[in-house]
């Protein structure tokens, strides 16, 4: 019986250890995974923008379960983008659950935003935090967690986002030409607001720390 009770500790013991080293592992396969994805997203996942042509998101700070159904999207042509396509098209269900262990192990950083004025910083920031119920629009946070800072596999963290990239995915909602969410919850909600709340909101997220 104790000798037992020994081997059940040492396996207590030891699972997290092994856990761990796959773990390291998996990061290690996928920062060579990762290469590809530095020319558009930066080598530190910050994400960038090209004026008119493409805004790329920071893709730190986002869970590894989120990321790796927003690559299975693309892959699957459920989520469209023609520049992601091809690579998600390439990397298999493993890269694709390293390559986001790699990125969930980094710091979340991202580029300084561009002030916007008070008075659209405060249209964002009721938009984020309380909503406009009186026209059935909900609180960001009210899904994406305290501070918009992510809640689960299917709410990610909105902080530090590039405005340009935030505004892009709220008119997709709103046109409907993006609907790979929970349930179809966002394109109601685009479609409630207004170009300049769309700003709004953009701003504000672009100008929060981008913390996990």
């Amino acid at each position: 019986m104790k000798r037992l009770l020994s081997l059940t500790a040492l396996a207590a013991f030891l699972l997290p250890i092994g856990a761990q080293a796959q773990d390291a592992q998996s990061i290690e396969r996928g920062k060579q995974a990762s290469m590809v994805c530095a020319a558009c997203h930066m080598p530190d996942g910050r994400g960038s923008v090209v004026p008119n042509v493409e805004a790329r998101p920071r893709i730190t700070g986002l869970d590894p379960v989120y990321f790796v159904k927003q690559l299975q999207d693309y892959k699957s042509g459920a989520r469209d983008n023609a520049s992601m396509k091809p690579i998600a098209t390439m990397l298999s269900d493993e890269q694709m659950q390293d390559v986001a262990n790699y990125f969930a192990s980094l710091p979340v950083v991202h580029d300084v935003a561009q002030p916007a004025s008070e008075e659209m910083m405060k249209l964002g920031e009721r938009l984020v935090k309380l909503g406009e119920w009186d026209r059935f629009i909900p609180a960001c946070v009210s899904c994406h967690g305290a501070e918009a800072r992510g809640a689960g596999a299917n709410f990610p963290n909105l902080n530090g986002q590039p405005a340009e990239y935030t505004e892009q995915q709220l008119i997709a909602w709103q046109k409907g030409t993006r609907k790979n969410d929970l349930l179809g919850l966002m394109k109601p909600i685009a479609e409630r607001l207004n170009e300049n709340e769309i700003k709004a909101l953009a701003a504000w997220f672009a100008a929060q720390p981008a913390q996990k």
